[in-house]
């Protein structure tokens, strides 16, 4: 037996693409798949790892890896499928050289997520097989299994994760990395190029290959039954599993780690053997609708929901009818979430709302910007949506209807997918201003480097495109690049810029106040000046509270120095004490 660890279950991943013999992952960070990749960083002498700009070029980069006869991964999170979906679709046809899989981790209970999407669904769909682990130690082994199935069936596989596995903890053993051989490639352009006619054959040998899958699942050994009292049975799979063995841990299960296709034959078989059969699955009925299409009678649903995490507590409650007075269960205090002390999009959201405008809003640390106090943004719906959505409201009411509206957007975020939404904007003659809130990382997912920040996932030194230039090459003639704090000049060139009949777009690049580790300025507040005018507390700095009469104080322990509150207090009440190093 080897080494025994401790590993989240994103780590634990990282070291099954290790032991695995991956050569080749690339991914787009997304909570809470983004560990897998930070991990996999230490195995850089035998593993390629990078940051993709978006999850489509993710998936296709893996592709060609494995096209050319290794193993290869990408991952991201739920939504970022939704990016990957168009090679997804055809990969599927097209099945692999190399080992192939797609990691995507599932957000039940929307942590940090716009959408509780069931990526199970979008797998039957698309005709991909899925592999889901319960816990750190099947994640590193079913992810070397998934490589196997993925060579041995010709098909590109998904492994299914949720945020409760990527981030619980549990014990790993520790196995050598086998490599095998690169495979050979051999060019066959009925496999791999899909065309109409080339894609209707392959149809059919995918339709034979899933069935082929479906058939050997009844006998894989990552579908496991476990026969105790036959009065309850449970069909389950990945955390819910954990869940059913703590409520019930007299009940037999049958635990899927295959969840499409699924196993026929191993779950008639099972349900026969039990007197009441139970699905417990989180999000979708996807388990539960095709068991109960092949008339097997179960209860799922019915009892429990399709919204957010499971718990044993709720099985104890919907299944063994438990009263265990959780009904109304004592509330924290609230919490409600805040732009960090000194972040810079505070004063772009302070400067918007002053001048009372509308912000289409994108996916970052500033969809905060649509709470209170700041209450700037509007809309947020997916990655690159803000300006395309601004493009549609313009092109919907003209061009007057936009002059109190604007888009904002990230710079990891830009470079996803809102460079394409810019280029729509300039190509359609459209007008418009877009800020693009450029904090040299991206910062919601925890400060990972981009392919305009100059650092590569290993933190090797590259390229760094420059947003204002590319901003330029694709036909925008107004760029203006201006510090987040300098209130006077944002708020003057937001003023000039929502005037103009053409697209413009201002870029506010101050980085991020967490990845500034030099010593802060220190401020300080002197309430015999303060007028109580609250004037300073506007932004919603979390460093600013009030005395008990009223009068401002700044926590030093939280301000960053970055020096906002001094620049909107006009009585001389906070002054610079000491400048930063």
């Amino acid at each position: 037996m080897g080494e025994r660890v401790i590993m989240l279950g994103n780590e634990a991943i990282a070291r099954g693409a290790y032991e695995a013999g991956v050569k080749v992952s690339s991914a787009y960070p997304g909570t809470p798949s983004t560990e897998i990749s930070e991990y996999l960083v230490q195995y850089r002498d035998d593993v390629y790892e990078e940051w993709a700009p978006n999850e489509k070029v993710a998936t296709e980069v893996a592709v060609g890896a494995s096209l050319s006869g290794v193993r290869s991964m990408a991952c991201m999170k739920h939504v970022g499928l939704n990016v990957a979906a168009d090679p997804l679709y055809s990969v599927s046809y097209m099945g692999v050289n190399g080992g192939l899989v797609i990691v995507v981790a599932d957000d039940p209970g929307l942590y940090s997520s716009q959408n509780e999407q069931d990526t199970r669904m979008v797998a039957r769909a698309a005709q991909i097989p899925v592999i889901e682990p319960s816990d750190s130690a099947e994640a590193k082994e079913f992810f070397k299994a998934a490589f196997e199935l993925s060579e041995k069936f010709d098909r590109p596989f998904i492994f299914r994760t949720t945020t409760r596995l990527a981030h619980s903890q549990g014990l790993v053993e520790l196995c050598e990395r086998v490599e095998p051989e690169d495979k050979p490639y051999e060019k066959n352009v009925t496999k791999n190029v899909m065309m109409p006619g080339n894609a209707k054959i392959r149809h059919i040998e995918i339709e034979k290959r899933n069935l082929e899958l479906a058939e050997a699942a009844n006998t894989l050994p990552i579908n496991v039954v476990e026969m105790n009292d036959t009065k309850i049975g449970v069909i389950t799979s990945g955390i819910p599993y954990q869940y059913v063995k703590e409520a019930m841990p007299e009940a037999s299960v049958l635990k899927l780690g295959m969840v499409n296709p699924l196993p026929r034959k191993l779950i008639e078989d099972f349900a026969s053997k039990v007197d009441t059969l139970y699905i417990v699955e989180e999000l979708d009925p996807v388990i539960e609708e095709q068991v109960k299409s092949w008339g097997i009678e179960c209860t799922g649903k019915e009892i429990l929901t399709v919204q957010g995490e499971y718990s044993a507590n709720m099985l104890r409650e919907a299944i063994l009818k438990q009263d265990l007075g959780l009904k109304e269960p004592a509330k924290a205090p609230g919490r409600p979430p805040i732009l960090c002390p000194g972040c810079p999009h505070r004063s772009v959201f302070y400067v918007l709302n002053k001048l009372k405008m509308h912000a289409a809003g994108d996916i970052g640390c500033y969809t905060l910007g649509a709470v209170a106090p700041l209450s700037v943004i509007d809309t947020t719906m997916c990655m690159g949506s803000s300006i395309s959505t601004l493009h549609g409201m313009e092109k919907a009411k003209g061009k007057d209807y936009i002059k109190n509206w604007v888009a904002v957007i990230g710079d990891s975020t830009f470079m996803h997918t809102g460079v394409n939404s810019l280029m729509n904007m300039v190509y359609n003659n459209a007008t418009g201003t877009v800020i693009i809130m450029d904090n040299s990382t991206t910062g919601m997912t925890g400060h990972q480097d981009h392919a305009a920040t100059g650092k590569t996932l290993q933190g090797d030194p590259t390229y760094a495109i420059n947003i204002q230039a590319l901003c330029r090459a694709i036909g925008v003639k107004n760029v203006y690049e201006i510090n987040a704090f300098d209130l006077p000049l944002l708020e003057k060139t937001i003023k000039e810029e929502n005037e103009k009949d053409e697209v413009s777009v201002i870029i506010t690049k101050t980085p991020c106040v967490l990845l500034d580790k030099r010593k802060k300025p220190l401020y300080t507040a002197h309430a015999d000046k303060c007028k109580k005018c609250g004037m300073c507390m506007k932004p919603g700095c979390p460093a600013m509270t009030k005395n008990p009469d009223g009068t401002i104080r700044i926590d030093d322990t939280m301000c960053t120095g970055c020096g906002l509150c001094e620049q909107l207090c006009k009585f001389d009440a906070i002054e610079l004490v000491k400048e930063g190093e």
